[in-house]
């Protein structure tokens, strides 16, 4: 399906065998891949938007996985260290965090959290805000107030994001990594990254300067790419990661 009308082919192929291209739910596979078919993902893309089809051209084929996690509560702990940081950086405090729990090798939990001290969690590289953070998702989990990762697949994208925000600390950006590469959501659009807005500003000429307009347009965009805009937005920072020019 590499040659000239080779993607055409493709989906009119799928259409008879009667697949739409949008998945219920993408499952997670034993490998930690995502659920969705990525060649199916790859031509809605390129059908629906010839820029991003340039972008999908240059970056080439890359695989998209999961990051495991032990609880919803470990995966979330993650996600504060790591607001604002290289990955380099964030990924040394979080090993330091883990490190103060050397008998719990399949992920920090709660409990532990708030059994340490706050000396010994500053130590470890954590700033006060990212602390307090922590603390109050870890207090709500032992309150009974964060669900598991089997109940939370059954919520909605948007009652996700408005139920983990009222956590301290945790907002709109941190959930959508959250469902993106741990909970394997296929449509979802990191509108907030400042990444993507970059990526998008650069390939299609968009103004920072109005943000109302700025948003509308982004999010005009990104419905062309429903339903995998996550897949797009994986795209976009590939090409801004490797690109010299953006």
């Amino acid at each position: 399906f590499s040659a000239n009308g080779g993607i055409s082919t493709k989906l009119r192929l799928l259409s008879l065998e009667g697949v739409d291209g949008k998945p219920a739910r993408p499952r997670l596979d034993r490998e930690g891949t995502f659920g969705f078919d990525p060649t199916v993902a790859v031509a809605h893309l390129r059908k629906s938007d010839a820029a991003l089809g340039r972008i999908i051209d240059r970056v080439g084929p890359f695989e998209m996985r999961l990051k495991h996690a032990s609880s919803l509560f470990a995966a979330l702990a993650e996600a504060i260290v790591y607001q604002q940081l290289s990955g380099k950086a964030a990924a040394t405090i979080f090993g330091r965090v883990c490190a103060l729990f050397p008998s719990a090798p399949a992920g920090v939990t709660a409990r532990q959290i708030l059994s340490v001290s706050d000396e010994n969690l500053r130590a470890a590289g954590l700033s006060r805000s990212k602390l307090l953070a922590l603390q109050d998702l870890a207090e709500r989990s032992e309150a009974g107030e964060i669900p598991t990762l089997v109940q939370i697949q059954r919520w909605s994208d948007d009652e996700i994001v408005e139920r983990l925000s009222e956590v301290r600390g945790i907002g709109r950006w941190t959930v959508e990594m959250l469902l993106m590469f741990a909970l394997s959501r296929e449509d979802v659009f990191a509108i907030d990254d400042l990444g993507i807005q970059n990526a998008m500003i650069k390939l299609y000429k968009l103004d920072r300067e109005d943000k109302k307009k700025f948003r509308e347009d982004m999010l005009r965009i990104s419905n062309k790419w429903s339903p995998y805009r996550t897949y797009a937005c994986k795209y976009l920072w590939e090409w801004k990661d490797n690109s010299p020019t953006i």
